[in-house]
């Protein structure tokens, strides 16, 4: 009886030793600094390149969509595009809206009034230089709303919906962007999420523990362009995970111990 009670006791630390490590060795993007996050109590930045603008301002190759709000279909498709311009299809809230490429130049090629130069401006600042120049050219007394359309953020791990997230409006949070997906999973674990932002090769690395509401204060959850948002699963659930794929394995193992112990116990 008392080998059966070793011979168990020494599979399951098998087991549990080895599932110790199944986490990260499941987890996607792991860098030297995430062992901080067991004892991380809000945020914590790693390779930190500040605060970004407030208000994003547009670059080459982002994708404009213009509207008029008192002329609905001024923009939308079928409308006028005659003169021009890189119009690419986007998925927007508005889905009648055509999308205008921003090219190389800073410049973007719009209908009626041709290439205007948008780089560096904030979508309200671009809005009240297209309304000025329809005013003059075209429209009377037009309301021209901006927006970027090809703006995003990637979830992946455990969230309710992962994939990619438009940002719509300018200082998206990473409370909006969870909210959007559903939330987090019921295996998450709320203090292992992590914002991947920047260049690839040398990213800044936003950790942050959503079980601590002073978390929400931090300026670093105003979300940016091409964020990379990666929430891991719990330690017990991982566990679990690993302790439910041996099962198959150690199940027949220990069969054939028992039935070796019973055979040796009745031939003493």
């Amino acid at each position: 009886m008392q080998r059966t009670n070793f011979s168990y006791a020494f599979l399951l630390s098998i087991l549990f030793f080895s599932a110790c490590s199944v986490r990260r060795e499941r987890a996607l993007f792991n860098a030297p600094t995430d062992i901080i996050t067991d004892t991380l109590k809000q945020v914590y930045v790693v390779n930190d390149q500040g605060i970004g603008d407030l208000y994003y301002r547009i670059k080459p190759n982002d994708l404009l969509a213009v509207k008029n709000v008192q002329n609905p279909e001024f923009g939308a498709v079928g409308g006028s595009s005659s003169t021009g311009g890189s119009i690419v299809g986007s998925t927007t809230a508005n889905s009648s809206a055509q999308s205008y490429m921003v090219d190389l130049d800073g410049k973007v090629n719009l209908p009626a009034i041709g290439k205007v130069e948008v780089v560096g401006l904030t979508r309200r600042e671009a809005a009240i230089k297209l309304q000025e120049l329809y005013k003059t050219k075209l429209l009377k007394d037009p309301i021209i709303e901006v927006s970027v359309v090809n703006l995003k953020v990637t979830l992946l791990g455990e969230f309710a919906r992962q994939g990619n997230f438009l940002l719509e409006k300018d200082n998206t949070t990473l409370i909006d962007i969870i909210g959007e997906a559903g939330g987090i999973s019921k295996t998450a674990d709320p203090k292992s999420l992590k914002i991947i932002r920047g260049d690839r090769a040398n990213p800044e690395i936003i950790y942050v523990n959503l079980n601590d509401i002073n978390s929400l204060a931090s300026k670093k959850l105003i979300l940016q362009n091409n964020d990379i948002i990666y929430l891991q699963t719990t330690k017990s659930a991982a566990l679990s995970e690993k302790m439910q794929s041996y099962t198959n394995l150690v199940q027949p193992l220990l069969v054939v111990i028992n039935l070796a112990l019973l055979i040796l116990t009745i031939t003493k």
